[in-house]
């Protein structure tokens, strides 16, 4: 670091303007005029003492900065754990999308592997309502981890009525959703430790992409 850049450093803004009007006053350099203004700063304590001031304020500054970034990359963490759940080998998310609603149905699903595996469905449904695509989403997705083989498996959607019924009791589950309920609990049962889990709607784009992709390519012959 040359001698300009280490007083550059330790100078306040306000420092560095009046030395530049000094310097322009007067016809002295930039280092010279910006020395003798941290000097008049300084007083008696002199220069070095001064530098040695600033050294130590721009070190705990930093020290602050550092500890403000991790405080909010732990946030980040916390938050991206109370949706994700706890790292599993296979990971899956869903969505079904009905246009109108009920309307066309498409279904999106998006499944991965420890090894890199990677399967996507986006296909037509038939007719029906949103939740009755988004349970068939979620059916197509569980039907694919079982037929690979998949174990230790997160699940994800961001329908609240889908997740909620197929976690809750019988008893709280909606009777228009019973079939669909019953195929996919029957499907997680044959899954070791699999979970099915809820997630905002801005972290499932991938799957809403691809239902979306599946409404846009319905042929009426899809709703027979």
């Amino acid at each position: 670091m040359t001698e300009l850049t280490h007083l550059l450093a330790a100078a306040f803004k306000s420092e560095r303007s009046a030395s530049r009007k000094l310097a322009a006053r007067t016809g002295i350099g930039e280092e010279q005029a910006l020395r003798a203004t941290l000097e008049q700063r300084a007083g008696a304590h002199g220069l070095a003492h001064l530098l040695e001031q600033r050294a130590a304020l721009a070190a705990t500054e930093t020290a602050r900065l550092a500890a403000r970034d991790a405080r909010r990359a732990l946030a980040r963490s916390a938050t991206t754990g109370k949706h994700d759940g706890p790292p599993c080998a296979w990971r899956a998310w869903f969505d079904g999308s009905a246009h109108p609603n009920p309307g066309r149905c498409g279904i999106g699903a998006l499944l991965t592997g420890p090894a890199a595996e990677k399967i996507e469905i986006s296909r037509p449904a038939g007719y029906g309502n949103s939740s009755e695509a988004e349970y068939l989403a979620l059916i197509a997705v569980l039907e694919a981890a079982v037929a690979i083989g998949a174990r230790g498996l997160s699940v994800h959607g961001d329908s609240r009525v889908v997740i909620d019924d197929v976690n809750g009791p019988a008893s709280a589950g909606a009777p228009s959703l019973r079939e669909y309920r019953a195929r996919a609990q029957a499907l997680l049962a044959r899954i070791d430790d699999a979970c099915v889990r809820w997630l905002p709607r801005h972290k499932n784009q991938a799957a809403d992409a691809l239902s979306q992709r599946a409404v846009a390519a319905f042929e009426p012959a899809d709703m027979a």
